[in-house]
Parts: C-alpha cells; sequence; structure tokens
C-alpha cells in the first residue's frame, strides 16, 4: 500500500532570497487543511488555511504497522533521502536511510515532515497569510516545538496513520521526539532522540540570540518585511549560520582538519581578508546557506528550540512528564558533543527510569562534535538498526 499526495505546484519566480515554500518546492508531497481545520498554538492563537510538506521513502505495509517518522534538526528539512531541488545535494541522511541501511526502507515505510515555521513547503513565515494575500513575515504567530509536533500528528491522522513504530531525530529534531513520547505516548512504540536535551540551556539561547541579532542587524532585513519589498537579509543570515555551524562541530574536530593553517599561501596578508583556511570554511557555510533557508524562518525555529522545556509544563519535575510512559526509548549522546553534552541525555535517561520507562542509553565516543548524527559513525548505525529491529519483531512487523 502506497500514500500519495498533490505534489506542489511550480511556480516561475523566485523570492529575492530563495526562500522555498510550496510554490517553489515541487518535489515534495503538501497536505493542506482549511480555514476549518485550524491548527491550536501554544501562544493561544490558531492557524487557519495551513499545510504541511513531506517526503515518504518505502512502502506503507497493510497494517500501518510500520511507520518511521524522522524529524529533521533546525537547519534540515523533509529531503532526507533524496536529492535536495535547491541544492542538488543528496539528502541530509541518505547514509541512514534507504534499502539495506540502518532505516530499511525494504522493511519500514519512513515519513520526514518539513517543520512548521520551515521554508521548504510547510507554512512558514515565507508562506502567503490568507488574511492578506502578503507573506506572514512576523505576523506568523510564534511557534514552539509543540506547535511542529502537533503539526505533524495532523499530518499523520490526514494519512490515515495511527501508531509509529519509531520516531527518530537529532538535535532538534530528538526535541520533537520527545514532545512525541510526551504528547501522545500512546501513539508512539519507540523513541530514539539523539544528541538532544529536554530543555534548552541558556548558553544555547545565548547562541541562538547571536544569530537573530545578526539577521534583524543587517539592513535588507526590513522589520521583516524583505520578501515585500525585494531585498533579503543575506549578510545577516550568514553570519548567523556561521556562528551556529561552530557550535556544531568540536574543537578537535577543527584543529584535525584546519588547525592554523593559512588558506592557499605561506604568509599572512596582514588584511583582514580569509587568511586561516577555518575563516575560508566558515564563510562557505554561510554563503551557501543563505540560497537555501529564509532568514525569518531562522528566526522562528531558533526561538521554537529556545521555548523548549517538557518539565515546565510538568511541575518542574521532567520524570513527571515520563511517568507509566510506555514508549520503548534508546537515548544517543555523544562524547565531543558540547551544544548537547552527555549529561542532558543522563538527565532524560535519569527521568525516563524513575517514569518507570524502559529505556536504553548509549553514548558514542566520537571526536566530531554535535554533528557526529550525520556523519559516519558506525556505532550509531549498529544502535539505529539494531534498536528498530528489535522493536519490529516485538510488534511483529516483518
Amino acid at each position: 500500500m502506497t500514500i500519495s499526495s498533490q505534489p506542489a505546484k511550480a511556480s516561475p519566480d523566485r523570492r529575492a532570497d530563495k526562500a522555498r515554500n510550496e510554490a517553489d518546492n515541487p518535489s515534495s508531497l503538501v497536505v493542506r487543511f482549511g480555514a476549518d481545520e485550524p491548527l491550536a498554538l501554544d501562544s493561544g492563537s490558531q492557524l487557519r488555511d495551513w499545510q504541511v510538506a513531506y517526503q515518504t521513502y518505502g512502502e506503507l505495509n497493510e497494517e500501518k504497522s510500520n511507520v518511521v517518522l524522522i524529524c529533521h534538526a533546525l537547519t534540515g528539512d523533509q529531503h532526507v533521502a533524496n536529492v535536495h531541488p535547491v541544492t542538488g545535494k543528496p539528502g541530509w541522511w541518505e547514509r541512514m536511510v534507504g534499502p539495506g541501511k540502518p532505516i530499511d526502507t525494504r522493511r519500514y515505510f519512513v515519513i520526514c515532515p518539513n517543520v512548521l515555521g520551515g521554508c521548504m513547503g510547510t507554512t512558514g513565515p515565507a508562506s502567503t497569510n490568507p488574511a492578506t494575500g502578503r507573506p506572514y513575515g512576523l505576523d506568523l504567530p510564534v511557534l514552539t516545538i509543540g506547535d511542529m509536533v502537533r503539526a505533524q500528528a495532523m499530518l499523520l491522522d490526514r494519512l490515515g496513520i495511527g501508531k509509529i513504530l519509531g520516531v527518530v531525530g537529532g538535535s532538534m529534531g530528538g526535541m520533537q521526539v520527545l514532545q512525541w513520547a510526551v504528547a501522545y505516548p500512546d501513539r508512539v512504540l519507540s523513541a530514539i532522540p539523539i544528541a538532544a536535551g529536554a530543555r534548552h540551556s541558556s548558553q544555547n539561547i545565548a547562541f541562538h540570540e547571536v544569530g537573530r541579532q545578526a539577521v534583524m542587524a543587517d539592513p535588507d532585513w526590513q522589520g521583516g518585511k524583505y520578501l515585500e519589498l525585494g531585498t533579503s537579509p543575506r549578510k545577516g543570515l550568514a553570519v548567523a549560520r556561521m556562528a551556529g555551524h561552530i557550535t556544531y562541530m568540536s574543537d578537535q574536530a577543527l584543529h584535525r582538519k584546519f588547525g592554523r593553517n593559512l588558506q592557499d599561501r605561506d604568509k599572512r596578508t596582514f588584511t583582514f581578508d580569509a587568511d586561516f583556511q577555518i575563516e575560508s570554511y566558515i564563510r562557505h557555510q554561510g554563503s551557501t546557506f543563505v540560497d537555501r533557508f529564509d532568514a525569518n524562518s531562522y528566526l522562528y525555529v531558533t526561538r521554537a528550540m529556545d521555548y523548549f522545556d517538557i518539565a515546565a509544563d510538568h511541575d518542574g519535575r521532567l520524570a513527571n512528564a515520563f511517568l507509566d510512559c510506555k514508549t520503548r526509548f534508546c537515548v544517543v549522546s555523544f562524547t565531543s558533543d558540547w551544544l548537547f553534552p552527555t549529561s542532558e541525555s543522563r538527565a532524560v535517561v535519569k527521568a525516563l527510569n524513575a517514569g518507570g520507562a524502559s529505556v536504553s542509553f548509549v553514548e558514542i565516543a566520537t571526536s566530531a562534535g554535535h554533528d557526529s548524527f550525520l556523519l559516519e559513525e558506525p556505532e550509531l548505525d549498529a544502535t539505529i538498526r539494531g534498536f528498530l529491529a528489535a522493536v519490529a519483531r516485538d510488534h511483529n512487523v516483518t
């Protein structure tokens, strides 16, 4: 049994900042929700006439019991294991998802939605506000991880999918995984949060604020109305990406790859050009990012991460969030991750144990830093493959 939806329409025009909404993203499937199907937001607002873009891989079995939901990270999207329609590059987790891979599409039906507030087809600040006919910009209500997960649940409802065999995600994706298990404990059979925590730390909030201020300080941001005015805060968004990307790597990884090597020269130039290789690398990360991501989406999605705090909704006690939780967990962390250090994962494991949940914990020794879940890590591959296979076997999914 396969699932299909109407693909998004193609459009000849490109917005100034190359933000991709439904019209610019013809390769994704899109489910639309009308004015009579509002999405209730944590802010107290409601979102009407909204949509979710998503990708699927593999086939849904007759029992609809083989669903693996993948939740993407901050700057990711739904293009997990296909050629990205904007960059032309392979999907961001192609090494993990596909036939014979750890998340084996010969066995599992994999679905990955673009998050609410994103810029690859799901309603976000670059989308058209039905009330005005113009891009939302900052008129879009501020969103949360809970809102993102609620939108995903409504998508699965529309697709006729009830229980989920496994929810998997790293970083912000891991936050969504935890939110899924807390908000829909009877729906999630297993959860794999990777390189994540139950709340955002003050340090991480500070890094995000630096990025947001860089975007908003760019004169071309125009108070968030740059799409209407035909400008693009490329410089500000590039700086935000540069600052953020540094946190995804470890000091060891940066030193091993770049050290203090000069860029294609033997001597210093005594200018502010990119003398060092690391400078050139970081500048490249910033300049390529602005071609595929919307600046306002960056503001909204980072803010959603900042607000994330599972314990806050459970009398300040994380264990209360997982009381009598029937979901089976595999929590994964990396030794060199200083953005979401192992202590954050251990706190989740401790709370799960206190709540009586079934939980496994894997700390993977690596020098690659936070982004390890996107890189070649054989222990991570084996962990995900084995854990999902055990859950599938226990629930008679063949």
